[in-house]
């Protein structure tokens, strides 16, 4: 997409904070299929913070279309050569571009550049545009490699 760039950020800036939340409340509003409640999306914030995705543990990256937030995504290093994608969001308004390939394909560079030879993560059902992204960027499901009560799909991938 035309102007689209790529930018490691503290979890903690505002345009950082602000691309999680509606993280969040489009998938809080997903698993429950209807508008999340403010209530609801500051909870789950709150559940799961991304405050690791920086330094050793991390990185955060905003996709951003000429200045404005339109993507987030992260990779939390879980092993000496394992990481995890997370926090994959594109806007409504940025959907269907190539934004999301875009985005998995510069987190990939980053988790190599730290030295990760394998990716993986998890999803849900009910994720399906999800799914299919992750599917075509060559993640295939493997078994399941936590207990997380949200996962109902894990995928990796080898890094070449």
């Amino acid at each position: 997409m035309p102007g689209l760039t790529f930018v490691t950020t503290d979890p903690g800036s505002p345009a950082a904070v602000a691309t999680l939340w509606a993280y969040y409340d489009d998938i809080v509003g997903r698993y429950w299929g209807r508008a999340a409640l403010p209530g609801e999306t500051d909870a789950a914030v709150a559940d799961e913070p991304s405050a690791d995705l920086q330094g050793d543990s991390g990185v955060l990256v905003l996709g951003m279309l000429d200045g404005v937030p339109v993507a987030c995504g992260g990779v939390r290093f879980v092993g000496d050569n394992v990481g995890e994608l997370t926090r994959i969001y594109v806007a409504p308004e940025a959907r269907g571009t190539g934004t999301g390939t875009a985005l998995i394909a510069h987190l990939e560079g980053l988790a190599g550049d730290a030295g990760r030879t394998r990716l993986r993560l998890t999803v849900r059902s009910d994720l399906v545009e999800a799914r299919s992204l992750y599917a075509r960027a060559g993640y295939t499901e493997v078994a399941p490699f936590n207990s997380d009560p949200y996962a109902e799909h894990w995928f990796a991938k080898e890094l070449t």
